[in-house]
């Protein structure tokens, strides 16, 4: 049987593929498993600049696996409990995945493979990428990935698109803010390869806490205390060993060491 996922690593960027490609990427246990461990593992992996997330095949990801499904509409509440927190702990792991994350999205995503595309800080995708969130066609709701998709398209396109189980394409993805651009299928890798290139010229450390200081910024605080906590941000960056290196390069118009060697 083949892996539910392939790791690539090419330099400082690390390739996740999902790989189960005769059922479209779906999710099941396994697959579930073997993304959360990647990116736990990759978190703490100092030489990964970027991870890319994609999927084999024609699909990027189709969602729940229908077999899966069926087993869970026969287990209990608190074992249907249990199979949606190992999915939370999924999502939740690659929003805050300290690293930069760029979704590759070459086609079709239902569902949890929308959650994928809305956890990731960047998504690219092509004219044959489709989009859907139709749970609500089975009785049920995209609950687990609702706080980032809702992040990414707003609450006023997620009360439609979670209601209406529609499906959608990269036009409208990229209009809604699921996407950031939208690009012919054969000119996905080197618009990928754009970002990873950007990505790893900017401060390692800057590029990772730049969703930290994102998400932190969006939650409802004093703004005292907030800006408080931005000022004490930006001073620690400044002195930092990193901060340091960045400023002084810029001054001295040479390039920081973080760049690699052309």
């Amino acid at each position: 049987m083949a892996e539910p996922l392939l790791i690539e690593r090419a330099g400082p960027v690390l390739r996740l593929r999902l790989n189960r490609p005769q059922l479209h990427n779906a999710f099941d246990p396994a697959l579930i498993a073997a993304l959360t461990s990647a990116l736990q593992a990759t978190a703490n992996d100092d030489a990964v600049r970027v991870v890319v997330l994609e999927g084999e095949g024609a699909s990027f990801s189709a969602g729940a696996d229908l077999q899966w499904m069926r087993g869970m509409a026969a287990a209990s509440e608190d074992e249907n409990r249990d199979d949606a927190l190992a999915l939370a702990r999924l999502m939740r792991t690659l929003d805050e995945l300290p690293l930069p994350t760029i979704a590759r999205v070459q086609g079709p995503a239902f569902g949890g493979g929308v959650g994928l595309v809305a956890c990731c800080d960047i998504a690219i995708g092509t004219p044959q990428a489709r989009f859907g969130l139709t749970e609500s066609r089975l009785g049920l709701l995209p609950a687990v990935i609702s706080p980032y998709v809702i992040a990414a398209i707003g609450p006023r396109q997620a009360r439609r698109w979670f209601a209406t189980a529609e499906t959608f394409d990269a036009d409208i993805a990229l209009q809604v803010g699921l996407l950031h651009r939208v690009v012919p299928a054969d000119a996905l890798d080197d618009a990928v390869a754009q970002q990873v290139a950007l990505l790893c010229r900017a401060a390692p450390r800057a590029a990772a806490a730049a969703k930290v200081l994102v998400r932190e910024a969006m939650l409802p605080a004093d703004p005292v205390v907030r800006d408080r906590a931005n000022a004490s941000l930006i001073a620690r960056l400044r002195v930092s060993p990193e901060g340091q290196e960045g400023i002084g390069a810029f001054l001295e118009k040479r390039a920081p060491r973080w760049l690699p060697e052309e």
